[in-house]
């Protein structure tokens, strides 16, 4: 059988926020989590999202969450694509919807939180909040600061247990 090669992921930590920032009057908004739900998918327009996310929907070893604000759980600001891989979580693609893009974007803060709830998930699990991931070369020095990720080998970056924890904490101080 042949193994599949992982995707590079090439997102950008714009801030780490409180939750999202508005990115024009740096007013915070409360963010909600949720996996995404059959009426969802009619909300993922593939000429919107640079990643197919209806693949990633089918693929039943993943799990496909969506960011939203409290206020607003209607609008999706960005999705979180995961696995269980049994000792860690992986995080196969993560993505800004297209207003937070740019630099006109309007949230400030999306990946951040998506990969904190990630880590959340993680120690749920009993797994300490490791999360893995493959990132772009030109990126791992961007991770290893923002995120303070570890550099494995080749792509493979991790988010170990104090990084974890600093990221959760910053996001979902409950």
């Amino acid at each position: 059988m042949k193994k599949s090669k992982q995707k590079e992921l090439s997102f950008i930590i714009d801030k780490l926020t409180n939750s999202i920032e508005n990115a024009i009057t740096g007013e915070f908004f409360a963010t909600t989590i949720t996996r995404l739900t059959g009426v969802d998918k009619k909300q993922i327009n593939k000429s919107k999202w640079s990643f197919d996310w209806t693949t990633e929907i089918s693929n039943k070893n993943r799990e496909v969450y969506k960011l939203t604000t409290e206020n607003n759980p209607q609008i999706i600001q960005g999705l979180l694509s995961i696995e269980d891989k049994n000792d860690h979580i992986f995080m196969h693609l993560i993505e800004n919807s297209y207003f937070n893009k740019g630099k006109n974007k309007i949230y400030l803060g999306v990946p951040g939180n998506l990969i904190a709830f990630g880590c959340s998930i993680s120690f749920e699990k009993g797994y300490d909040g490791f999360l893995a991931f493959d990132a772009k070369s030109t990126l791992i020095k961007h991770y290893q600061q923002t995120l303070h990720a570890t550099h494995f080998r080749d792509q493979r970056m991790y988010i170990e247990t104090e990084a974890a924890l600093k990221l959760i904490n910053q996001y979902f101080k409950k």
